[in-house]
Order: structure tokens, then C-alpha cells, then sequence
């Protein structure tokens, strides 16, 4: 019987891939030392991140901008980094109330990779650049999420997605990476050897995940979803979260829950009416026509009531 052809075999240089000296012996020690060294490799992520806050910045800019002229952003990513992708994009919707289709996520060997590995599916270039060429536009934003920085299907999907017109972002752990010249912005995050070598789902995941939340919450941010440091658009869909709505409105406004409980029902629970009507003193008709006309930002709403 003939033997089965050989698989492709690709040895990957990528900082990731390194030996960390300083957990060589990690099979021998005791738990509390394997802790230990974990946390204490952990600690680097923070600092790596705070190093690539321009090209963040940079990456937040672009996603304002593309949302606010009718566009999406979206995430190509395979394993850990790909199910970080589908993470931060599913926890936007219910956090900030924003529209489904403003982030989109795709990975690598579809929703089954969530939960298992898809054999081959992040060596599918062609795959990546099929996905990108069914779903991305002109004026879209596509990141791309690769620990190593070289995953084929997400190269792929950034390629077809530049050549469609979009602006394209590749976050990585390794700040080496060739394809950061083939991007509109480069986050390569240097977090170095992983304690168990070669698995991205420590570091260099800690990092993905880090970035994630702070580039897609600074773009609520900047696209009026947060008032002060309040979360002012969330979707009320359990006892908690409505306790929490009340809260809002009274850290906001300085009201008393009667009176707060009382807006919010004028406001048909709409918070974002409730707070313009009580911080500007008009009625909750006013307040919606206010939000209406500056683009459901409650500052612009304040502004135009108070002019």
C-alpha cells in the first residue's frame, strides 16, 4: 500500500516560537513556581502593549472613520487569534448597543474552529482571500490577527482586502513580521517566548485580547457611545443591567433614583433621551429630536439645547 503524500511542514521563526530560558524547568517545579513563572512573564503584556499605542491610535482612527461613512471593520484570524476576533466583536452589540454589522469576525475554518481545531484551515490562503473577496467593500476596515504574523489566511484576506479598497491593520506578537510593510498599520506586539514554547494562547493571546479591548472601546469612545466614563447605549436585557441603567442616569445626572426611574420611563427606557432631558431641563421630546440631529451624540444634544 503506497504511503500517504507528505504535508507541507513550515518551521516558524516568529518570536513566539523561541524557548523562554527562564522556564526550562517548568515540568520539575512545584505548582506555586509554575504560577509563579506564568504571572511573571504575564506582567510583560502590559508594557509590550503601552509600546504600540500610536499604531492602536492609528488603527481607531481609521475604524471612526470608516464606520461613520457607512462602512464595517472586520476581523481575519485564525486558532487563539481568530476566537479573540469572534470575542471582541460578539461583546460589542450588548455592551455598547452598537449596530450587528459594524464589526464582523472571520475565522479560520468557520464557527466549528471555536471549539476545535480545523485541520489546514490557517494554511488556506486562498481560503482567507475568498472569505475577504465575499464580504469586505471599498472604504471597510480589515484586521488582521496573527500571532506569528505570517498565518497564510489571514495574508490572504489582507491582500484581496487592500487590492477591494480597504484599509487594512495586521496585529501580531512579533514585531518582525514581513508582511508589516504590505499593511496600512503595523501592531507588532514583542512579548517574547511564551512560557510553554510556541503556545500563542499565553502571552501573546493576553496581548490580542488587551488590544482588541482597547482599540474597540476607544472607537465607542470616539463614535459618542460613552458619556464621561459612563456607558450610555447598553441593551437592558436583565434585572442587573436595568439596576444598572438607573445607576447611570443617577451617576450622570446627579438625580435621585425617583426621579431617574422616573426619566427613564418618560424616555420609553431609552437612556441616552433620559440623561439629555434631565442634564438640559427639556422635555423628553426635545431631548429626542436633539439626539436626532446630532447624530444620537448626547454632547452634540446638550450643545444644541443649550444654544
Amino acid at each position: 500500500m503506497p504511503a500517504p503524500p507528505a504535508r507541507p511542514t513550515v518551521r516558524v521563526g516568529a518570536p513566539t516560537e523561541r524557548r523562554n530560558p527562564l522556564s526550562a524547568d517548568l515540568d520539575l517545579m512545584s505548582t506555586r513556581d509554575v504560577l509563579t513563572v506564568i504571572n511573571d512573564a504575564d506582567r510583560r503584556v502590559p508594557a509590550a502593549v503601552a509600546a504600540v499605542l500610536d499604531e492602536i491610535a492609528a488603527t481607531v482612527d481609521l475604524a471612526v472613520d470608516a464606520l461613520r461613512g457607512g462602512h464595517r471593520v472586520h476581523y481575519f484570524g485564525a486558532g487563539t487569534s481568530g476566537r479573540l476576533g469572534v470575542l471582541d466583536a460578539a461583546e460589542l452589540a450588548p455592551t455598547f448597543n452598537s449596530p450587528r454589522h459594524w464589526f464582523c469576525s472571520h475565522l479560520a475554518g468557520g464557527p466549528d474552529a471555536m471549539w476545535r481545531a480545523v485541520e489546514d484551515a490557517e494554511d488556506d490562503e486562498r481560503g482567507g482571500a475568498v472569505e475577504a473577496a465575499s464580504c469586505v467593500r471599498a472604504g471597510d476596515l480589515v484586521v488582521g490577527l496573527a500571532a506569528s504574523g505570517r498565518t497564510p489566511y489571514v495574508l490572504g484576506a489582507l491582500a484581496t482586502s487592500r487590492a477591494k479598497g480597504a484599509s487594512t491593520v495586521l496585529l501580531c506578537a512579533n514585531p518582525e513580521a514581513e508582511a508589516a510593510r504590505s499593511v496600512d498599520v503595523f501592531i507588532g506586539v514583542d512579548t517574547g517566548p511564551e512560557v510553554v514554547t510556541g503556545s500563542t494562547r499565553m502571552k501573546a493571546g493576553t496581548a490580542q485580547k488587551l488590544v482588541l479591548n482597547t482599540f474597540s472601546t476607544a472607537v465607542m469612545v470616539r463614535l459618542g457611545r460613552v458619556y464621561s466614563n459612563l456607558m450610555i447605549d447598553m441593551v437592558a436585557t436583565n434585572a442587573k443591567l436595568r439596576g444598572r441603567m438607573i445607576s447611570i442616569l443617577m451617576e450622570a445626572t446627579g438625580c435621585s433614583e425617583e426621579v431617574s426611574r422616573r426619566a427613564l420611563a418618560e424616555a420609553d427606557g431609552d437612556l441616552k433621551t433620559a440623561l439629555v432631558s434631565l442634564v438640559s431641563g427639556a422635555e423628553v421630546g426635545a431631548a429626542r429630536a436633539a439626539l436626532a440631529r446630532s447624530a444620537d451624540q448626547v454632547r452634540g444634544a446638550l450643545a444644541l439645547l443649550s444654544s
